[in-house]
């Protein structure tokens, strides 16, 4: 009895790992390659239960179809312009094929040392054919890092997919540094460049205000110019009417408008402090010495 439940175990357990050995879970984040005696013999890439012959003569190798961000070192360059720089970068990249992954690297650890140097390679090649002023200027119109990181990304792509069967999405600048041999000259320059543009900046603020000043002076003049001639005719009119006017009251009554022009003049020559020394038969003094005109 004991001899028939021993064998009934090892039976029971010899089956659950032979089950064990056949069935295999697939996640919804994994390529599966089915591989017999070490040689890849089937791709699975839905999700699910899935079936192989037991080992050793079929193993299962998952890979992550996710996408994957790799950050490298940061490496540093040569510029058009013979200036070195530090560039810091990061990929996102997945598995594509995972049969020719599997054939080529293996691994994920390999896979990112090559694309380590797939990324140096073309980040070389772009970066020499650009002057450093395309990477650190302000202009918009001179900085080219957007367009040099796409030329980096496509020389990137061509190569992964057609040898290591990885699908490259991007890859991006995340830092740019200078040698600490070159920083100074590059600051240099920026400040150079500052200053030149502000004294640009000033000049045309100075054209400006000249512009304008010079503007309201002609404006002002030309007001100024307006005025007086309408003020001259005005006080020409004004005379013209008081010349009218005393015309008029001359000739309506002539010894009246003679009284008052005398007595004006006496007013305007006549104080406290005047001595006047007249002949005895001056019309001035008339009026003073007679009370009346001489008929």
């Amino acid at each position: 009895m004991k001899r028939k439940l021993i064998v009934a175990f090892i039976v029971a357990g010899f089956f659950i790992l032979l089950v064990s050995s056949i069935l295999f879970q697939v996640e919804e984040t994994q390529f599966a390659i089915i591989t017999q005696f070490g040689k890849p013999v089937r791709v699975i890439s839905t999700a699910g239960l899935k079936l192989k012959w037991p080992d050793p003569i079929q193993s299962v190798r998952r890979f992550d179809r996710r996408l994957l961000l790799f950050d490298p070192e940061p490496s540093e360059f040569l510029t058009q312009d013979k200036k070195n720089v530090l560039v810091d970068s990061y990929m996102g990249w997945r598995i594509s094929e995972p049969l020719k992954f599997l054939e080529s690297v293996k691994e994920r650890s390999v896979a990112e040392v090559f694309l380590a140097d797939i990324a140096s390679a073309a980040m070389g090649a772009a970066l020499g054919n650009y002057s450093l002023s395309a990477l650190v200027s302000t202009d918009p119109q001179q900085n080219k890092v957007d367009q040099i990181m796409e030329q980096v990304s496509s020389k990137c792509r061509e190569k992964a997919a057609a040898d290591y069967g990885i699908k490259i999405l991007e890859v991006r600048l995340k830092r740019l540094n200078l040698p600490e041999q070159n920083k100074e000259s590059v600051f240099e320059r920026m400040r150079t460049e500052r200053e030149r543009m502000a004294k640009k900046y000033r000049s045309e603020g100075e054209e400006e205000a000249i512009k304008i000043r010079a503007e309201a002076d002609k404006k002002c003049r030309t007001t100024l110019s307006e005025a007086y001639e309408k003020a001259q005719i005005i006080i020409g009119e004004g005379d013209a009417e008081a010349t009218r006017i005393y015309a008029s009251a001359f000739n309506r009554d002539p010894r009246f408008y003679k009284l008052v022009r005398t007595l004006e003049s006496y007013g305007k020559f006549l104080n406290e402090k005047t001595t006047v020394v007249l002949s005895t038969d001056s019309e001035l003094l008339e009026l003073l010495t007679e009370g009346k005109f001489k008929e």
